[in-house]
Protein backbone atom coordinates (compact mmCIF):
# COMPACT_ATOMS: atom_id res chain seq x y z
CA UNK A 1 0.00 0.00 0.00
CA UNK A 2 1.06 3.55 -1.13
CA UNK A 3 0.16 5.62 2.21
CA UNK A 4 0.36 4.70 5.79
CA UNK A 5 -3.12 6.00 7.48
CA UNK A 6 -3.68 7.18 10.70
CA UNK A 7 -7.42 7.61 12.30
CA UNK A 8 -7.84 10.54 15.15
CA UNK A 9 -10.76 9.55 17.80
CA UNK A 10 -11.64 5.60 18.47
CA UNK A 11 -15.59 6.39 18.75
CA UNK A 12 -17.98 4.93 16.46
CA UNK A 13 -16.95 6.56 13.80
CA UNK A 14 -13.01 6.14 13.93
CA UNK A 15 -13.25 2.79 15.45
CA UNK A 16 -14.91 1.16 12.61
CA UNK A 17 -13.33 3.31 9.61
CA UNK A 18 -9.61 2.41 11.39
CA UNK A 19 -10.52 -1.17 11.33
CA UNK A 20 -12.17 -1.20 7.67
CA UNK A 21 -9.26 0.05 6.11
CA UNK A 22 -6.82 -2.02 7.89
CA UNK A 23 -8.89 -5.06 6.69
CA UNK A 24 -8.10 -3.16 2.83
CA UNK A 25 -4.80 -3.66 3.71
CA UNK A 26 -3.77 -0.34 5.10
CA UNK A 27 -1.53 -0.07 7.81
CA UNK A 28 -3.40 1.59 9.97
CA UNK A 29 -2.82 3.55 13.49
CA UNK A 30 -5.45 4.39 15.71
CA UNK A 31 -5.31 7.55 18.23
CA UNK A 32 -7.14 8.45 20.93
CA UNK A 33 -6.46 10.42 24.28
CA UNK A 34 -8.56 8.23 26.70
CA UNK A 35 -5.61 5.19 27.62
CA UNK A 36 -8.41 2.75 28.85
CA UNK A 37 -10.18 2.99 25.76
CA UNK A 38 -6.70 2.35 23.57
CA UNK A 39 -5.69 -0.50 26.23
CA UNK A 40 -9.10 -1.79 25.13
CA UNK A 41 -8.99 -1.59 21.51
CA UNK A 42 -5.68 -2.89 21.51
CA UNK A 43 -6.89 -5.90 23.67
CA UNK A 44 -9.80 -6.42 21.06
CA UNK A 45 -12.27 -5.11 22.86
CA UNK A 46 -14.69 -2.48 21.43
CA UNK A 47 -16.36 0.11 23.53
CA UNK A 48 -19.91 0.28 21.26
CA UNK A 49 -22.05 -2.77 20.08
CA UNK A 50 -21.61 -3.19 16.15
CA UNK A 51 -22.11 -5.85 14.07
CA UNK A 52 -19.26 -7.71 12.84
CA UNK A 53 -16.74 -4.95 13.82
CA UNK A 54 -15.01 -6.73 16.85
CA UNK A 55 -14.22 -9.62 14.46
CA UNK A 56 -12.45 -7.10 11.93
CA UNK A 57 -10.53 -5.36 14.73
CA UNK A 58 -9.14 -8.54 16.29
CA UNK A 59 -8.86 -9.99 12.69
CA UNK A 60 -6.29 -6.89 11.89
CA UNK A 61 -4.58 -6.68 15.34
CA UNK A 62 -3.40 -10.03 15.19
CA UNK A 63 -2.00 -9.68 10.96
CA UNK A 64 -0.45 -6.67 12.83
CA UNK A 65 -1.86 -3.88 10.29
CA UNK A 66 -3.65 -1.86 12.81
CA UNK A 67 -2.79 -1.03 16.25
CA UNK A 68 -3.18 1.68 18.81
CA UNK A 69 -1.86 5.21 20.92
CA UNK A 70 -2.22 8.33 22.63
CA UNK A 71 1.03 9.94 21.10
CA UNK A 72 -0.13 13.14 18.59
CA UNK A 73 3.83 12.86 17.76
CA UNK A 74 3.59 9.29 16.94
CA UNK A 75 0.64 9.50 14.74
CA UNK A 76 2.15 12.43 12.79
CA UNK A 77 5.29 10.44 12.07
CA UNK A 78 3.30 7.27 11.28
CA UNK A 79 0.59 8.56 9.13
CA UNK A 80 0.72 9.73 5.27
CA UNK A 81 -2.92 10.52 5.85
CA UNK A 82 -4.44 11.46 8.67
CA UNK A 83 -8.23 10.92 8.79
CA UNK A 84 -9.77 13.00 12.06
CA UNK A 85 -13.54 10.97 13.13
CA UNK A 86 -14.02 12.89 16.64
CA UNK A 87 -17.37 13.84 17.69
CA UNK A 88 -18.91 17.10 17.08
CA UNK A 89 -21.93 17.12 19.77
CA UNK A 90 -24.85 19.42 19.98
CA UNK A 91 -23.78 22.57 22.33
CA UNK A 92 -25.25 22.64 26.26
CA UNK A 93 -26.11 26.07 25.75
CA UNK A 94 -27.42 25.76 22.31
CA UNK A 95 -28.45 24.20 19.25
CA UNK A 96 -25.10 24.96 17.46
CA UNK A 97 -22.64 21.79 16.95
CA UNK A 98 -19.81 21.46 19.43
CA UNK A 99 -16.43 21.85 16.80
CA UNK A 100 -13.96 21.98 19.92
CA UNK A 101 -12.88 18.43 19.63
CA UNK A 102 -11.58 18.96 15.99
CA UNK A 103 -9.95 21.99 17.05
CA UNK A 104 -8.12 19.90 19.77
CA UNK A 105 -7.07 17.37 17.32
CA UNK A 106 -5.83 20.03 14.74
CA UNK A 107 -4.15 21.95 17.42
CA UNK A 108 -2.21 18.64 18.86
CA UNK A 109 -1.39 17.30 15.44
CA UNK A 110 -0.14 20.47 13.65
CA UNK A 111 2.98 21.07 15.86
CA UNK A 112 4.45 17.77 14.56
CA UNK A 113 3.62 17.84 10.86
CA UNK A 114 7.06 18.08 9.14
CA UNK A 115 6.54 16.62 5.76
CA UNK A 116 4.00 16.44 3.37
CA UNK A 117 0.78 14.96 4.00
CA UNK A 118 -2.87 14.74 3.76
CA UNK A 119 -5.43 15.35 6.57
CA UNK A 120 -8.98 14.23 6.48
CA UNK A 121 -11.99 14.99 8.07
CA UNK A 122 -14.82 13.20 8.87
CA UNK A 123 -17.09 14.50 11.04
CA UNK A 124 -20.52 16.46 10.21
CA UNK A 125 -19.46 19.70 10.83
CA UNK A 126 -21.09 23.60 10.50
CA UNK A 127 -20.92 24.46 6.79
CA UNK A 128 -17.06 26.99 7.16
CA UNK A 129 -15.26 24.60 9.29
CA UNK A 130 -12.95 22.96 6.92
CA UNK A 131 -11.69 26.11 5.48
CA UNK A 132 -11.23 27.37 8.47
CA UNK A 133 -8.80 24.24 9.70
CA UNK A 134 -7.12 24.17 6.80
CA UNK A 135 -5.74 28.07 7.71
CA UNK A 136 -5.04 26.56 11.08
CA UNK A 137 -2.97 23.47 9.69
CA UNK A 138 -0.74 25.49 7.32
CA UNK A 139 -0.43 28.10 9.96
CA UNK A 140 0.65 25.77 13.23
CA UNK A 141 2.47 22.59 11.12
CA UNK A 142 6.36 22.81 10.12
CA UNK A 143 5.71 21.54 7.06
CA UNK A 144 3.41 24.60 6.53
CA UNK A 145 1.57 24.57 2.79
CA UNK A 146 2.90 20.66 2.18
CA UNK A 147 0.18 20.28 4.90
CA UNK A 148 -3.40 19.96 3.19
CA UNK A 149 -7.04 19.36 4.31
CA UNK A 150 -9.94 17.74 2.97
CA UNK A 151 -13.59 17.02 3.70
CA UNK A 152 -14.82 13.09 3.14
CA UNK A 153 -18.35 12.98 5.27
CA UNK A 154 -19.35 9.77 6.36
CA UNK A 155 -22.66 8.39 5.82
CA UNK A 156 -22.73 5.56 8.39
CA UNK A 157 -25.92 3.88 9.73
CA UNK A 158 -25.78 2.55 13.17
CA UNK A 159 -25.96 -1.33 13.04
CA UNK A 160 -24.48 -0.96 9.45
CA UNK A 161 -21.26 0.49 9.80
CA UNK A 162 -19.05 -2.02 8.60
CA UNK A 163 -21.24 -2.77 5.48
CA UNK A 164 -21.06 0.92 5.08
CA UNK A 165 -17.60 1.48 5.08
CA UNK A 166 -16.48 -1.55 2.65
CA UNK A 167 -19.89 -1.45 0.37
CA UNK A 168 -20.43 2.60 0.79
CA UNK A 169 -23.48 3.93 -1.64
CA UNK A 170 -20.97 7.04 -2.44
CA UNK A 171 -18.17 8.69 -1.58
CA UNK A 172 -17.62 12.63 -1.36
CA UNK A 173 -14.24 13.91 -1.52
CA UNK A 174 -14.44 17.75 -0.34
CA UNK A 175 -10.49 18.96 -1.61
CA UNK A 176 -8.88 22.13 -3.25
CA UNK A 177 -6.16 19.90 -4.78
CA UNK A 178 -5.63 17.40 -7.67
CA UNK A 179 -2.94 16.07 -5.48
CA UNK A 180 -5.91 15.67 -2.29
CA UNK A 181 -7.88 14.23 -4.67
CA UNK A 182 -5.59 11.63 -6.01
CA UNK A 183 -4.45 10.39 -2.36
CA UNK A 184 -8.25 9.92 -2.09
CA UNK A 185 -8.95 8.05 -5.06
CA UNK A 186 -6.21 5.91 -4.26
CA UNK A 187 -7.38 5.07 -0.96
CA UNK A 188 -10.96 4.06 -1.82
CA UNK A 189 -9.84 2.61 -4.90
CA UNK A 190 -9.66 -1.18 -2.99
CA UNK A 191 -13.33 -0.57 -2.70
CA UNK A 192 -14.19 -1.17 -6.09
CA UNK A 193 -16.66 0.76 -8.42
CA UNK A 194 -18.18 3.44 -6.09
CA UNK A 195 -19.72 6.80 -7.41
CA UNK A 196 -17.41 9.28 -6.28
CA UNK A 197 -18.72 12.84 -5.88
CA UNK A 198 -15.41 15.66 -6.22
CA UNK A 199 -16.63 19.10 -4.65
CA UNK A 200 -15.30 22.02 -2.39
CA UNK A 201 -15.31 22.22 1.11
CA UNK A 202 -18.84 23.82 1.61
CA UNK A 203 -20.65 21.73 -0.77
CA UNK A 204 -18.58 18.76 0.83
CA UNK A 205 -19.88 19.82 4.70
CA UNK A 206 -23.38 20.19 3.22
CA UNK A 207 -23.96 16.53 1.88
CA UNK A 208 -24.00 15.55 5.14
CA UNK A 209 -26.37 17.68 6.73
CA UNK A 210 -28.49 17.41 3.89
CA UNK A 211 -28.84 13.96 3.50
CA UNK A 212 -29.90 14.40 7.51
CA UNK A 213 -32.05 16.73 7.37
CA UNK A 214 -33.63 14.74 4.24
CA UNK A 215 -34.13 11.62 6.17
CA UNK A 216 -35.47 12.92 9.35
CA UNK A 217 -37.41 15.08 7.02
CA UNK A 218 -39.20 11.66 5.89
CA UNK A 219 -39.45 10.20 9.28
CA UNK A 220 -41.04 13.33 10.54
CA UNK A 221 -43.78 13.50 7.45
CA UNK A 222 -45.30 10.10 8.55
CA UNK A 223 -45.27 10.61 12.21
CA UNK A 224 -47.10 14.13 11.36
CA UNK A 225 -49.51 12.06 9.30
CA UNK A 226 -49.66 9.58 12.66
CA UNK A 227 -51.71 12.62 13.96
CA UNK A 228 -53.91 13.14 11.57
CA UNK A 229 -54.68 9.75 10.96
CA UNK A 230 -55.50 9.26 15.06
CA UNK A 231 -57.97 12.64 14.45
CA UNK A 232 -60.04 11.21 12.00
CA UNK A 233 -59.91 7.76 12.29
CA UNK A 234 -57.59 6.48 9.68
CA UNK A 235 -54.38 3.96 9.68
CA UNK A 236 -51.07 5.26 8.95
CA UNK A 237 -49.44 1.58 8.34
CA UNK A 238 -52.05 1.79 5.33
CA UNK A 239 -51.21 5.06 4.58
CA UNK A 240 -47.70 4.39 4.55
CA UNK A 241 -48.15 1.11 2.15
CA UNK A 242 -50.07 2.93 -0.73
CA UNK A 243 -47.32 6.07 -0.05
CA UNK A 244 -44.14 3.19 -0.92
CA UNK A 245 -45.98 2.44 -4.38
CA UNK A 246 -45.32 6.02 -5.74
CA UNK A 247 -41.52 5.80 -6.82
CA UNK A 248 -41.03 9.83 -6.10
CA UNK A 249 -42.07 8.86 -2.56
CA UNK A 250 -40.46 5.37 -2.29
CA UNK A 251 -40.81 3.40 1.24
CA UNK A 252 -37.74 3.48 2.49
CA UNK A 253 -37.54 5.32 6.25
CA UNK A 254 -41.72 5.66 6.11
CA UNK A 255 -42.21 3.89 9.44
CA UNK A 256 -44.46 5.59 11.85
CA UNK A 257 -44.14 5.06 14.86
CA UNK A 258 -42.49 7.14 18.17
CA UNK A 259 -39.72 9.03 16.24
CA UNK A 260 -35.53 9.08 15.39
CA UNK A 261 -32.92 9.77 17.99
CA UNK A 262 -29.59 8.97 18.41
CA UNK A 263 -26.50 10.63 18.30
CA UNK A 264 -27.13 12.30 14.80
CA UNK A 265 -30.17 13.36 13.37
CA UNK A 266 -31.07 15.19 16.14
CA UNK A 267 -28.38 17.16 16.90
CA UNK A 268 -27.12 17.99 13.48
CA UNK A 269 -29.97 19.21 12.79
CA UNK A 270 -30.28 21.34 14.89
CA UNK A 271 -26.74 22.44 14.28
CA UNK A 272 -27.53 22.83 10.58
CA UNK A 273 -31.02 25.13 11.84
CA UNK A 274 -28.28 27.35 13.82
CA UNK A 275 -25.70 27.57 11.16
CA UNK A 276 -28.16 28.78 8.72
CA UNK A 277 -29.32 31.54 11.32
CA UNK A 278 -25.17 32.68 10.97
CA UNK A 279 -25.18 32.83 7.81
CA UNK A 280 -28.67 34.49 7.25
CA UNK A 281 -30.63 31.67 5.68
CA UNK A 282 -32.85 31.22 8.67
CA UNK A 283 -36.02 31.14 6.69
CA UNK A 284 -34.69 28.41 3.82
CA UNK A 285 -34.38 25.90 6.93
CA UNK A 286 -37.12 27.01 8.81
CA UNK A 287 -39.14 23.94 8.23
CA UNK A 288 -37.18 21.93 10.37
CA UNK A 289 -37.70 23.24 13.45
CA UNK A 290 -41.05 21.76 12.80
CA UNK A 291 -39.47 18.62 12.06
CA UNK A 292 -37.56 18.11 15.10
CA UNK A 293 -41.14 19.33 17.26
CA UNK A 294 -42.62 16.26 15.17
CA UNK A 295 -40.50 14.28 16.42
CA UNK A 296 -40.23 14.99 19.61
CA UNK A 297 -44.16 15.02 19.98
CA UNK A 298 -44.49 11.05 19.58
CA UNK A 299 -42.62 10.80 22.76
CA UNK A 300 -44.80 12.97 24.57
CA UNK A 301 -47.72 11.14 22.86
CA UNK A 302 -46.87 7.75 23.48
CA UNK A 303 -46.85 8.66 27.05
CA UNK A 304 -50.01 10.40 26.82
CA UNK A 305 -51.44 7.25 24.88
CA UNK A 306 -50.39 4.77 27.86
CA UNK A 307 -52.17 6.68 30.29
CA UNK A 308 -54.89 6.78 28.40
CA UNK A 309 -54.80 3.12 28.16
CA UNK A 310 -54.23 2.52 31.51
CA UNK A 311 -57.10 4.49 32.38
CA UNK A 312 -55.35 6.84 34.51
CA UNK A 313 -52.41 8.21 36.41
CA UNK A 314 -49.09 6.26 36.41
CA UNK A 315 -48.74 6.15 40.14
CA UNK A 316 -48.13 2.29 41.31
CA UNK A 317 -49.20 0.90 37.75
CA UNK A 318 -46.49 -1.38 36.27
CA UNK A 319 -45.38 -0.98 32.98
CA UNK A 320 -42.65 -3.13 31.11
CA UNK A 321 -40.59 -1.35 28.22
CA UNK A 322 -39.11 -3.43 25.45
CA UNK A 323 -36.26 -1.00 24.04
CA UNK A 324 -33.33 1.22 25.04
CA UNK A 325 -31.23 2.10 22.71
CA UNK A 326 -32.25 4.01 19.69
CA UNK A 327 -32.54 1.43 17.33
CA UNK A 328 -31.92 -2.09 16.76
CA UNK A 329 -28.41 -3.65 16.60
CA UNK A 330 -26.66 -1.06 18.76
CA UNK A 331 -26.51 0.18 22.29
CA UNK A 332 -26.03 3.64 22.07
CA UNK A 333 -28.54 5.29 24.29
CA UNK A 334 -28.45 8.79 23.31
CA UNK A 335 -31.46 10.57 22.95
CA UNK A 336 -32.90 7.23 22.80
CA UNK A 337 -37.06 7.95 22.37
CA UNK A 338 -37.72 4.86 24.26
CA UNK A 339 -35.55 5.85 27.40
CA UNK A 340 -36.89 9.26 27.14
CA UNK A 341 -40.65 7.37 27.77
CA UNK A 342 -39.32 5.20 30.30
CA UNK A 343 -38.07 8.00 31.99
CA UNK A 344 -41.65 10.25 31.45
CA UNK A 345 -43.64 7.32 32.97
CA UNK A 346 -41.18 6.74 36.04
CA UNK A 347 -41.15 10.46 36.88
CA UNK A 348 -44.62 10.52 37.02
CA UNK A 349 -45.15 7.24 39.74
CA UNK A 350 -45.05 4.54 37.43
CA UNK A 351 -43.07 1.02 38.18
CA UNK A 352 -41.09 0.66 34.71
CA UNK A 353 -39.04 -2.32 33.77
CA UNK A 354 -36.81 -2.04 30.77
CA UNK A 355 -35.17 -4.73 28.69
CA UNK A 356 -32.98 -3.86 25.78
CA UNK A 357 -30.32 -7.11 24.47
CA UNK A 358 -27.46 -4.89 24.07
CA UNK A 359 -27.96 -1.43 25.69
CA UNK A 360 -29.06 -2.25 29.20
CA UNK A 361 -25.49 -1.82 30.87
CA UNK A 362 -25.88 2.20 29.69
CA UNK A 363 -28.91 2.42 30.09
CA UNK A 364 -28.22 1.52 33.87
CA UNK A 365 -25.51 4.16 34.75
CA UNK A 366 -27.50 6.63 32.95
CA UNK A 367 -30.89 6.20 34.33
CA UNK A 368 -30.06 4.20 37.63
CA UNK A 369 -33.43 4.47 39.19
CA UNK A 370 -35.27 2.71 36.37
CA UNK A 371 -36.04 -1.00 36.78
CA UNK A 372 -34.16 -3.07 34.49
CA UNK A 373 -34.21 -7.18 33.33
CA UNK A 374 -32.10 -9.33 31.24
CA UNK A 375 -35.24 -11.04 29.09
CA UNK A 376 -38.49 -9.19 27.82
CA UNK A 377 -40.17 -12.31 29.95
CA UNK A 378 -38.52 -10.61 33.25
CA UNK A 379 -39.18 -6.95 32.14
CA UNK A 380 -43.20 -7.96 31.71
CA UNK A 381 -43.65 -10.10 34.51
CA UNK A 382 -46.69 -8.42 36.55
CA UNK A 383 -47.02 -5.77 34.23
CA UNK A 384 -50.31 -3.88 33.64
CA UNK A 385 -49.20 -2.84 30.13
CA UNK A 386 -46.15 -3.60 27.84
CA UNK A 387 -44.57 -1.10 25.42
CA UNK A 388 -42.57 -1.87 22.67
CA UNK A 389 -40.56 0.74 21.86
CA UNK A 390 -36.90 -0.55 19.97
CA UNK A 391 -37.90 -2.74 17.37
CA UNK A 392 -35.30 -5.48 17.85
CA UNK A 393 -35.68 -9.15 16.01
CA UNK A 394 -36.16 -10.49 19.72
CA UNK A 395 -38.86 -8.45 20.93
CA UNK A 396 -41.06 -8.49 17.24
CA UNK A 397 -40.66 -12.32 16.90
CA UNK A 398 -42.00 -12.74 21.18
CA UNK A 399 -44.95 -15.28 21.10
CA UNK A 400 -48.17 -13.89 22.51
CA UNK A 401 -49.21 -16.13 24.26
CA UNK A 402 -46.09 -16.98 25.52
CA UNK A 403 -45.93 -13.53 27.30
CA UNK A 404 -49.20 -13.22 28.35
CA UNK A 405 -48.34 -15.97 30.61
CA UNK A 406 -46.47 -13.43 32.71
CA UNK A 407 -48.22 -10.30 32.66
CA UNK A 408 -51.35 -9.00 35.02
CA UNK A 409 -52.88 -7.63 31.74
CA UNK A 410 -52.47 -8.63 28.03
CA UNK A 411 -52.62 -4.73 27.22
CA UNK A 412 -49.60 -3.96 24.46
CA UNK A 413 -48.60 -0.71 22.64
CA UNK A 414 -46.73 -0.80 19.40
CA UNK A 415 -44.68 2.29 19.66
CA UNK A 416 -42.92 0.98 16.08
CA UNK A 417 -45.91 -0.63 14.15
CA UNK A 418 -43.30 -3.69 13.95
CA UNK A 419 -45.69 -6.46 15.95
CA UNK A 420 -48.34 -8.83 13.76
CA UNK A 421 -51.43 -6.77 14.92
CA UNK A 422 -53.81 -10.23 14.37
CA UNK A 423 -51.54 -12.49 15.97
CA UNK A 424 -51.30 -10.91 18.82
CA UNK A 425 -55.17 -10.00 18.64
CA UNK A 426 -55.82 -13.34 17.97
CA UNK A 427 -53.38 -14.19 21.54
CA UNK A 428 -56.32 -12.39 23.39
CA UNK A 429 -54.00 -8.75 23.47
CA UNK A 430 -55.68 -5.24 23.77
CA UNK A 431 -53.24 -4.15 20.84
CA UNK A 432 -52.46 -0.07 20.61
CA UNK A 433 -50.13 1.31 18.31
CA UNK A 434 -49.53 4.93 16.96
CA UNK A 435 -51.55 6.37 14.21
CA UNK A 436 -54.12 3.10 14.21
CA UNK A 437 -57.59 2.80 15.10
Amino acid sequence: MPYRLTVLGTGYLGATHAACMAELGFEVLGLDVDQSKVERLQRGELPIHEPGLEELLRRNLDSGRLRFTTSYEEAAKFGDVHFICVGTPQKKDGYAADVSYLDAVVESLAPYLDRECLVVGKSTVPVGTAERLADKLVRLSPAGMQVELAWNPEFLREGFAVQDTLHPDRIVLGVVSERAEKVLRDVYARLGEVPIVVTDFPTAELVKSAANAFLATKISFINAMAEVCEAAGGDVTQLAQALSYDERIGGRYLNPGLGFGGGCLPKDIRAFTARADELGATNALAFLREVDEINMRRRSRTVDLTRDILGGPFEGRRVAVLGAAFKPNSDDIRDSPALDVAVKIAEQGGHVTVCDPAALPNARRAYPHLGYAESAMEAAEGAEIVLLLTEWPEFVGLDPEELGATVAARVILDGRNALDTESWRDAGWDYHALGRP
